[in-house]
C-alpha cells in the first residue's frame, strides 16, 4: 500500500534525526497466505536506544474504529518489532503513536494502546496547518523537511484544499530526547 503524506513526513524526520526507519513493512506470515498486518513507521536510533513505532493516519473513523484498527497494529507491533532490526541491541520498550490528520489529543490520549499525537511530524515544534496560503519560517527547518513539507503543500493543493502554511521554531529535538 502506497504511504500517505503523514507516513512519508514522518519516515523523512526520523531519517533525517538519525535512525535506521522501516517503512509499510508486512509482519506475521500466514501459512496459507497473506499477512497478519502491516506497520506503517518503525524507526531505532542506535545511539539512544529508542524504539518508535508510528501509525500515522488521515481517516475521519469513529473513535470505536479507530480504536480496534490501532489496536491491532499496535498489538502487531510488539509482537513483530523487536525481530526487524535483527542483529542490532533494540530496547524491549516500544514507543507506539496514533497519529492523526483529524482528531484531538486533548479528548482522547489514547488510542489502541498508543499515545495520540495530532502533529504532522512528531517530536518537532513545526506545524502544518492547512488552512492559511503562506509559508513563514522556511530558512529555520532542514533543507529535508522544507521539501517534504512543500510535497506536502502540493498534495494538499492538488485535492482542492487550500495551500499549508509551515510554521516553525529552531528547535528539532524529537521524542525521546
Amino acid at each position: 500500500m502506497m504511504a500517505n503524506f503523514l507516513e512519508q513526513l514522518v519516515a523523512e524526520w526520523y531519517e533525517i534525526q538519525g535512525y535506521f526507519v522501516r517503512r509499510n513493512v508486512k509482519v506475521g506470515r500466514r501459512p496459507k497466505g497473506g499477512w497478519d498486518g502491516e506497520l506503517d513507521v518503525v524507526a531505532f536510533h542506535p545511539r539512544k536506544k529508542h524504539l518508535i513505532h508510528i501509525e500515522p493516519s488521515t481517516d475521519a473513523l469513529p473513535w470505536g474504529q479507530r480504536q480496534k484498527r490501532f489496536e491491532k497494529k499496535f498489538d502487531a507491533g510488539r509482537k513483530y518489532i523487536p525481530a526487524l532490526f535483527e542483529g542490532l541491541n533494540v530496547p524491549p520498550e516500544i514507543e507506539q503513536i496514533a497519529l492523526l490528520g483529524i482528531g484531538s489529543s486533548k479528548t482522547h490520549s489514547s488510542l489502541g494502546g498508543g499515545r495520540v499525537m495530532t502533529s504532522p511530524v512528531p517530536g518537532t515544534e513545526q506545524i502544518l496547518t492547512a488552512y492559511q496560503p503562506t509559508r513563514a519560517c522556511s530558512d529555520a527547518v532542514s533543507p529535508e523537511i522544507e521539501a517534504s513539507c512543500l510535497r506536502y503543500g502540493r498534495q494538499t493543493s492538488r485535492a482542492g484544499k487550500p495551500a499549508m502554511t509551515l510554521r516553525c521554531n529552531r528547535s528539532a529535538a524529537g521524542p525521546g530526547t
